[in-house]
């Protein structure tokens, strides 16, 4: 996996994100529609972004007890 370093923190790009918690676009998608994703950043040009920071977090927040 790519880490991109900026002035903000680590950005991962939107295939990172779907490879690392195992779903296909749509499903993030979907997600994102219905504001369940984590933030995620858009450039000019359409990419998405996430910081790993907040992917982190929105895993930590999805965590299921015991």
């Amino acid at each position: 996996m790519t880490i991109r370093r900026t002035p903000t923190g680590n950005l991962l790009t939107l295939a990172e994100v779907l490879d690392e918690l195992r779903v296909p676009r749509s499903t993030f998608f979907r997600w994102k529609a219905t504001g369940r994703a984590p933030k995620t950043i858009k450039y000019p040009n359409g990419s998405l972004y996430v910081r790993r920071r907040d992917l982190d977090n929105w895993i930590d927040d999805h965590e299921e007890a015991a």
